[in-house]
């Protein structure tokens, strides 16, 4: 019977990693997995639902019924942009001061809300208006949950100096099932979209297309209760009913950085802009959010909807074959990350730039042949993996200052929307289908510089991380030899040795304070 047992183990610990030695700890990670990831997952999927559904509408009558001409969709979407970088710092810091159950809460009720108002709309300006308003409260929602993760789960191997035992780093994993969650909103606004065009189209007097913004604010109003209700916020503000008071005391030591920076005050600023971690991450999602323009201009919904042979329900059902590679990829990435010790982030980042790259050569090179178009939009769907890998490596070099990390988290969306604002208003128009010329060179060009930008990353990483094991050879007193090692460790060892050696000099310098 064991024997039987250890095929499906092994498998469970490869894909979510090895569980905590401890039965306390693998409780209260499994409390946290129930209570933290169920709940931002869910309303980041409800949140990309309630995004695509105005894609979704559009090539199911909305265009028709509205009377919309030109590149009305374009700027539907860049108001929607504009938005979203108006509400995403503020957002973020407003998650420091607000216990994030109470205002994660309140924007996923406010967008739902707005939503619901999408099925009144008799003109493109009406959606521009709720749209832009609804960003505001969506902005709440991706870079929140990433800084709510890195409060709760490891980026690193942890290693037990007693037992030896290595448990493998959590948050590329819960990053990935994350942002997956928000794919696969996408895909299922595709497939409601398809059957309400079917089922329910003219019901009561409603197009198909405003019955879906109904039913998505019916979708929504449970995931706010259920957030009101059980989120836990993050372990120093967590007053969750079933969290025991020790449990939450071992959430706080299980990932708490003993360097950690938390005061906000005026040095914020100079701690931020001081440091090339601001300026570098938000570089790399501006290059890592356009590689995703050809999912998020859904280029391939305007392709097909540019052929007349394709039906309304071929429209809505192909292009959830991209979102589905996106799911694949940011999974199979991100347990490349987690088992290779969080220290490779930036192979994903080549891996990405290298398939989009492919795809974007596909479409110069035939942008007519069905074959071609098909193979060029579902390799691009592996742009996807970029949203948890990058803010995973953003959490793992930001996790010593609570406030660098929460602002270079929002800094790293704010930037990547302020600069789709025009990028897609320029060179992804709906007016440039079926060829896409612009936009496959400009994508070309992202992809050159995601690898070159992720290569200076790296560097830098190495470099600050050479430091800091001379500052705790200063401190400890440790031999030159035993220095030298914890230095190489970073990329010389497998990742089971190099952790083992960081906690170690951890629970050295710990000694040697007290």
């Amino acid at each position: 019977m064991v024997s039987l047992l250890a095929g499906p183990k092994k498998v469970r610990n490869f894909l979510w990693g090895e569980p905590p030695s401890d039965p306390a700890e693998r409780k209260l990670l499994f409390k946290i997995d129930w209570f933290v990831l169920s709940y931002v997952c869910s309303v980041y999927w409800v949140n990309y639902l309630d995004r695509s559904n105005v894609s979704n509408a559009y090539v199911s009558g909305m265009k028709a019924d509205l009377n919309m001409k030109g590149d009305e969709f374009n700027v539907i979407n860049t108001v929607f942009t504009v938005g979203y970088i108006v509400g995403m710092v503020p957002n973020n810091i407003m998650l420091l001061k607000v216990r994030p159950k109470y205002w994660l809460t309140f924007c996923c009720a406010a967008w739902g809300l707005l939503t619901l108002g999408l099925y009144k709309v008799h003109s493109y300006r009406q959606i521009c208006a709720i749209r832009f308003f609804q960003a505001l409260f969506e902005s709440s929602t991706f870079s929140g949950s990433h800084l709510i993760l890195g409060s709760w789960y490891n980026s690193e191997d942890i290693v037990n100096i007693d037992t030896g035992r290595v448990q493998t780093s959590e948050l590329a994993k819960r990053s990935a099932i994350f942002t997956g969650s928000g794919l696969l909103g996408s895909i299922f606004s595709s497939f409601m979209q398809a059957a309400i065009h079917t089922n329910m189209d003219g019901y009561r007097g409603l197009a198909g297309w405003r019955w879906l913004f109904i039913i998505d604010f019916i979708i929504t109003v449970p995931i706010c209760i259920y957030g009101f209700v059980f989120f836990p916020d993050t372990p120093d503000t967590c007053k969750a009913f079933y969290f025991k008071a020790e449990e939450i005391e071992m959430a706080k030591a299980r990932v708490k950085n003993p360097k950690m920076e938390s005061h906000f005050d005026w040095s914020v600023i100079r701690r931020v802009i001081g440091r090339w971690h601001w300026w570098l991450f938000s570089f790399l999602w501006v290059l890592g959010g356009e590689n995703e323009s050809f999912g998020s201009n859904s280029l391939f919904a305007l392709w097909l909807k540019n052929d007349p042979s394709y039906t309304v329900a071929q429209i809505n059902h192909y292009p959830m074959g991209m979102y589905g590679v996106g799911i694949v990829a940011t999974f199979c990435c991100a347990l490349y990350v987690d088992h290779t010790g969080g220290r490779y982030h930036w192979h994903v980042a080549v891996f990405i730039a290298l398939s989009v790259l492919i795809s974007a050569i596909m479409i110069l090179a035939n942008p007519l042949k069905t074959s071609v178009m098909f193979a060029a939009q579902y390799i691009s769907g592996i742009s996807y993996a970029g949203q948890a890998t990058f803010f995973a490596w953003a959490n793992l070099v930001t996790r010593h200052d609570l406030q660098e990390r929460a602002i270079v988290l929002a800094s790293m969306n704010m930037f990547s929307g302020a600069v789709n604002a025009w990028y897609s208003l320029l060179l992804y128009k709906a007016t440039t289908v079926p060829k896409f010329r612009p936009g496959a060179i400009a994508m070309i060009c992202t992809t050159v510089l995601t690898i070159i930008t992720a290569a200076v990353i790296r560097y830098l990483q190495l470099r600050e991380q050479k430091n800091e094991k001379l500052n705790l050879h200063m401190i400890t007193g440790k031999s030159s030899d035993s220095t030298d090692l914890e230095i190489g460790s970073v990329e010389g060892l497998p990742a089971k040795s190099s952790a083992k050696v960081e906690v170690l000099a951890m629970d050295s310098k710990e000694k040697e304070l007290v």
